[in-house]
């Protein structure tokens, strides 16, 4: 009898000791792609709903989506953070030089979100609404999906100051992109992958002017002159250029082909083809749609996970753009 009893005290210190590890492990266990199953099951297809809506409308909303989610991720971790107005206590991202009159989509976020809180109040993050949102816009333009692990919770605080100093700038050197995507866990190969993003979308006239009145070796002279009928030497700032003049509206690899034909409209474009390090991936992605479209999709699930409020970290914002 003394033995049994010796055994079962055994037994249950080794059971509170798992349970102790267990609650030590890290939070990112806590993500998983049935977060919502039961408490939000129809969470998904809500916001791929409306997320499809507001692409069908504007088709650059696509791009804009997906550019809204990596300037979210790379400040303060993927906790929506952008999405937060400006207050007495806030200094919104929103502002931020990067940001302003540039970061679109918030509305889109936020039409969604309301329709998740009509069928479950207080249940599903902006962070996870913009995460999905991401993938679904990838989706809708004939892009890759990826499965979006969930769980992410929402900042009550936002920085101006690191979207400032932490966002890549589109006049960044190979070096510089590279560490500035190495300090939030990526590696070169994942800020290749994840600048083919720019395979949709447009930039504004004043972010590549200095590189089409270069005349660098670098531009090809025919791209350069064609680029310069939208965006005068002086003025014309807003002026929108697609980011791949050949299929802009469509999710290809022909932004690295671009690249290989010296087409590239940012400067950090054409740097990752420059006889650097990252010149073989470009080469690879130019060459192998199907090769860009996987590394694409592990890219964007790793940039999606990046410093995440989890457990009992953040809250769950009832609207995207305000705390509770």
């Amino acid at each position: 009898m003394d033995n049994i009893k010796f055994f079962n005290t055994l037994f249950t210190l080794a059971f509170i000791s798992l349970l102790l590890l267990l609650s030590n492990l890290p939070c990112e266990a806590q993500l998983s792609p049935t977060f919502y199953d039961t408490t939000c099951p129809s969470a998904t297809t809500i916001i791929r709903t409306s997320i499809r809506r507001a692409i069908f409308t504007e088709r650059r909303m696509a791009a804009s989506l997906i550019r809204l989610h990596f300037h979210d991720c790379f400040v303060q971790g993927c906790e929506a953070s952008i999405l937060l107005d400006e207050t007495s206590t806030i200094q919104s991202e929103k502002t931020a030089l990067p940001n302003i009159n540039s970061a679109r989509g918030f509305e889109v976020i936020e039409a969604a979100k309301r329709e998740v809180e009509r069928r479950c109040p207080g249940i599903v993050s902006c962070a996870d609404v913009l995460a999905l949102a991401a993938r679904d816009a990838s989706v809708a333009v004939g892009g890759p999906s990826w499965t979006v692990r969930l769980g992410r919770r929402d900042s009550t605080t936002a920085s101006r100051d690191l979207a400032n100093s932490d966002l890549p700038s589109p006049f960044a050197g190979l070096n510089a992109l590279i560490a500035a995507f190495a300090s939030k866990g990526l590696t070169a190969r994942e800020m290749v992958a994840l600048s083919g993003a720019h395979t949709i979308g447009q930039a504004q006239c004043f972010l590549f002017r200095t590189r089409i009145y270069s005349n660098g070796t670098d531009i090809d002279a025919n791209f350069a002159r064609f680029r310069r009928r939208q965006c005068p030497q002086s003025g014309g700032d807003s002026n929108l250029a697609p980011l791949d003049f050949e299929t802009p509206n469509s999710f290809d690899n022909n932004y690295y082909r671009n690249l290989v034909h010296r087409r590239g409209l940012l400067q950090s474009d054409q740097i990752l083809l420059s006889g650097g390090s990252t010149d073989s991936i470009v080469n690879e992605y130019s060459n192998n749609p199907r090769l860009f479209a996987s590394d694409f999709a592990n890219a964007m699930i790793r940039m999606s996970e990046i410093e995440l409020l989890l457990g009992q970290n953040g809250i769950i914002r009832r609207v995207c753009s305000a705390i509770n």
